[in-house]
């Protein structure tokens, strides 16, 4: 029998994806439904591309739902583990495109904003975007999950598979990298230093 979506609220992922293997369709559409946006943005801003990160966590889902029957709970957190598929993927598919050029990220359009300051938006995010896009895969990721996705260092180290020490090695280099690159951009951009 399955149960309506919003009986889910207070239920964890892990108990979801339990939920699924034995059998209830409906967990799989909340945990679908909850976990989608995340890595979505995460793949999206790894990649540059809509359609190319759609293919992505589409792919990462899939393995979820195989992986559920054998799912440990406890062993892991379900959303680091999606996000560690998710940035794995990516990099896989970066690697492959490796000399072309990535699509620029489109700001979605305000309609509060003018049309300037929808041009300026895009022209920032085009502008991070690109910067992002001159870092080294790890450091990008690293500098994504924890400035733009908002992870805690101990979160990022167990999705990236690494130490804490190293993810503050990797945003901190990250960061210097981007600050570099976007220095020169700064009157461009409208980021005045008075």
């Amino acid at each position: 029998m399955e149960m309506p979506r919003d009986t889910f609220d207070d239920v964890s992922d892990d108990a979801l994806l339990v939920l699924y293997a034995n059998g209830d369709a409906s967990a799989a559409r909340v945990l679908t439904f909850r976990l989608t946006p995340k890595v979505f943005g995460h793949a999206y801003r790894m990649l540059g591309d809509r359609a190319e990160a759609e293919d992505i966590v589409q792919e990462a889902l899939v393995r979820l739902w195989k992986l559920a029957p054998d799912w440990r709970q406890g062993e892991a957190k379900v959303t680091t583990w999606l996000y560690r598929v998710v940035a794995n993927l990516c990099t896989d598919r970066l690697r492959k495109q490796r000399g072309v050029a990535l699509d620029a990220i489109p700001e979605p359009e305000d309609d509060a904003a003018s049309a300037a300051e929808v041009m300026q938006n895009k022209a920032r995010v085009d502008a991070l975007q690109d910067a992002l896009n001159t870092l080294p895969d790890r450091q990008k990721q690293a500098v994504i999950l924890r400035h733009i996705e908002g992870m805690t260092n101990p979160e990022i180290a167990e999705i990236m598979q690494v130490g804490i020490e190293a993810v503050e090695s990797l945003t901190a280099r990250g960061k210097r990298a981007l600050a570099k690159a976007l220095a020169d951009r700064k009157d461009e951009l409208g980021y005045s230093n008075g």
